[in-house]
């Protein structure tokens, strides 16, 4: 039997299932997160199994009414490692060796499964170099300029975050800068993702994503308007009217 094959009969058997650490073959290089610090979002959304883990920020934990410390994020960390395997937070301090200490601290609980996000100020990407330097996973966050993309690249970090509502709200082509950046970073083989934050409906997602951008966080707000299709549930209630009969 041909490799293929028996994936295929081992997964119509249930042997392979969706589980934290297991991408399942056929996913594709997408990798979609939650950006909430709501645990009830984290119930709802995260066993469809379509998202990679969950993105916060001391903005987002404010307005879910999370306390921005150490062990609230680690608590919330536990929370969403029920259902995936990667959790990013963002450090905090008012320079870089601040910036280091939280950040080691963050990623004290799972250095596999945390992610620390750091401003890309000059502060930041000092940070950034530290963290990296001890083995941390580093996202270089709000970034409005696909120079920036030179800075993530050049240090080597996962991810590198573009705020696209926020740059268009700034008057900047924020679409523009998310093209350069992924032009940039393939552009000179660098390995780092862009991933888009800032998004504030599923038709921005789409658009990016057919221009080849394949990495995304965005809110449960969208996240549901993204599984919802009148014409798909009204032709399975259909289906299940001939069952019936």
């Amino acid at each position: 039997m041909y490799r293929g094959q028996l994936l295929l009969l081992l997964l119509a058997l249930g042997l392979f299932g969706h589980r934290p650490g297991f991408t399942p073959p056929l996913r594709g290089k997408a990798r979609l997160f939650l950006d909430t610090a709501d645990v009830s979002a984290y119930d709802e959304l995260l066993p469809l199994g379509m998202f990679s883990g969950v993105t916060t920020n001391p903005a987002i934990l404010k307005k879910d009414n999370v306390k921005c410390t150490v062990d609230s994020l680690h608590q919330l960390a536990g929370q969403a490692f029920k259902h995936t395997d990667e959790f990013m937070c963002q450090s905090w301090g008012k320079d870089a060796s601040e910036l280091y200490d939280t950040g080691m601290k963050l990623a004290g609980l799972d250095k596999e499964k945390i992610v620390v996000k750091v401003p890309a100020t000059v502060e930041g990407i000092k940070a950034a170099k530290r963290l990296l330097e001890e083995g941390v996973r580093v996202c270089l966050t709000a970034c409005y300029s696909a120079k920036q993309a030179l800075i993530a690249t050049g240090l080597g970090v996962e991810y590198v975050a573009p705020y696209l509502g926020r740059m268009n709200d700034n008057r900047k082509d924020g679409f523009d800068q998310c093209y350069k950046m992924h032009e940039i970073v393939g552009g000179i083989g660098g390995k780092t993702r862009v991933l888009v934050a800032s998004l504030r409906d599923v038709v921005n997602m789409q658009v990016l994503a057919q221009k080849g951008l394949d990495t995304f966080t965005f809110s449960p707000r969208v996240a549901r308007q993204l599984l919802e299709e009148p014409l798909t549930e009204k032709a399975a209630e259909e289906f299940e009217e001939a069952v019936k009969g």
